[in-house]
């Protein structure tokens, strides 16, 4: 896997930003690109469940 420079990635997020953005605008984007980095590192790693083990625990239909 390829190492990640975290200041650069950070430059990159604040980049992508709108000129007018608040520091909640800020949070929410790291939040949410960290969320999605653990969810694919989990993936990767094999820490997955079936999409029908959840259907079936939650009472949903298949």
């Amino acid at each position: 896997m390829e190492a990640v420079n975290i200041k650069q990635e950070a430059r990159r997020l604040i980049d992508s930003l709108p000129e007018n953005s608040t520091w909640d605008d800020l949070m929410y984007a790291i939040y949410v690109r960290q969320t999605v980095e653990a969810g694919l590192a989990d993936s990767r790693d094999g820490k997955i469940i079936p999409v029908e083990e959840v259907r079936k625990k939650f009472g949903l239909p298949e």
